[in-house]
């Protein structure tokens, strides 16, 4: 990214604050090349590293990728025990470098079927990095949509139970402080790489108002380019929240 379009785009003060994405295609792009499905989830490691850079150096505050969703233990027993030893080696490879570089990370999901090995090493990188001032990034793991909804109404049903709350305040606010994100910005923007135009049961009660972008290209060969260029196009959306365009473009009115 050239100095020059990098503060347009930060002077522009249309910036998403908080972007997820979909890291779709690791496996079809190392099967074009005539390697094991592993080896494209190792590529796309490369592939946060480079934008954890970027939303960092454009100051965009919170950054949430969909690394292991709750269907993919659906997946051949080999893989899955692959990506879990992946996310082992990656969390203890990766987190004194997002420390150095003052990015808090934090697992979101259901991290409970993880091994207990994982499950430690997850803690001990969210506690070294929980001071942390710059991007926050999320890591979906074991999540799902669905299930963030669920345990969100769980709790609050809970709290009806034993008589903290009454039914009638569990409202739209009340399940946004219990989802897994409440610590974060309001979703701005979803890519999704890979092809696929779906959000695979993916941050669904914040993807209300939440910019789509899908690209064709597969996970491993996203680059800052393209980022750049889906960033562009979000500045030049008109964002309305279910308001008219004349009622977003008209000047405001001093009291």
């Amino acid at each position: 990214m050239s100095d020059q379009f990098k503060s347009q785009l930060m002077a522009s003060n249309k910036l998403p604050q908080h972007i997820a994405i979909i890291l779709d295609g690791n496996g079809r792009w190392a099967q074009r090349q005539g390697k094991r499905r592993v080896m494209g989830h190792k590529a796309g490691v490369d592939r946060v590293r480079e934008v954890v850079k970027v939303t960092s150096e454009l100051q965009i505050k919170s950054l949430t990728i969909f690394a292991f969703s709750s269907e993919n233990w659906q997946r051949p027993a080999d893989e899955v025990s692959l990506l879990m030893e992946l996310f082992f080696t990656v969390l203890s490879r990766e987190v004194n470098k997002l420390n150095r570089n003052n990015v808090k990370l934090k697992i979101i999901g259901d991290i409970s079927r993880f091994s207990e090995k994982l499950q430690k090493k997850i803690a001990k990188a969210e506690e070294k990095t929980a001071q942390n001032t710059g991007l926050m990034l999320n890591v979906a793991a074991n999540y799902g949509g669905r299930w963030d909804i669920t345990q969100a109404c769980q709790k609050l049903a809970n709290q009806v139970a034993l008589g903290e709350i009454l039914a009638s305040d569990i409202t739209e606010d009340a399940i946004s402080e219990h989802i897994c994100t409440a610590h974060l910005p309001p979703l701005d923007l979803m890519i999704r790489t890979g092809g696929d135009c779906r959000i695979s049961n993916f941050l669904l009660w914040q993807a209300a108002y939440t910019e789509l972008h899908f690209t064709d290209t597969l996970w491993p060969d996203f680059d800052e380019r393209e980022l750049h260029n889906i960033l562009a196009g979000f500045a030049d959306i008109e964002r309305r929240f279910g308001c008219t365009g004349e009622q977003i473009s008209a000047p405001t009115k001093e009291k």
